[in-house]
């Protein structure tokens, strides 16, 4: 693969970064404030707002980490390799973990959504679930996949 396309992934992989390092720095406090007012007698949501937000996006900024990586491997010509599946793996586990959490935050957004009009934080919290579901599956499709062509590759290799 040419350098060019892999240096174009890399480059959106950190553009996907920035917005999402801005949306916690700037609009997870203002979320957590916006709970809190609107429960002023459980003062301990506006904590769990920051906390399921800032967990997830750890893994997210994991799962960069590997594709930025996954995507080095592809320049190295080494995209067929244990390296590629270890990457593939943790980036499936990454997106896992963003929509267990999502999920597990899922009441607290209905809580928050049940005194806003429109409840817009339900639908926004099920499509991130959806997104990092269809993720997961991508990633062990490809892993699969991908473990399937390496130990092709190594039986032609010793037939030869």
């Amino acid at each position: 693969m040419k350098r060019g396309t892999t240096l174009f992934l890399k480059a959106a992989v950190i553009l996907i970064g920035i917005p999402v390092l801005a949306l916690c720095i700037f609009l997870v406090p203002e979320l957590a404030d916006f709970a809190a007012e609107l429960y002023p007698d459980h003062t301990y949501l506006k904590y769990l707002v920051f906390i399921d937000l800032y967990a997830t996006a750890i893994p997210f900024y994991f799962a960069l980490y590997q594709a930025f990586k996954l995507l080095s491997y592809i320049d190295k010509n080494k995209a067929f390799s244990e390296l590629s599946v270890k990457a593939l793996k943790n980036i499936k586990y990454c997106a896992i973990t963003i929509s267990t959490l999502y999920l597990l935050g899922m009441p607290l957004y209905y809580l928050m959504g049940k005194r806003v009009d429109p409840p817009s934080f339900i639908p926004i919290g099920l499509v991130i679930i959806f997104a990092s579901m269809v993720i997961a599956v991508f990633a062990a499709v490809l892993q699969r996949l991908l473990n399937e062509a390496i130990d092709i590759k190594s039986e032609n290799d010793l037939t030869v």
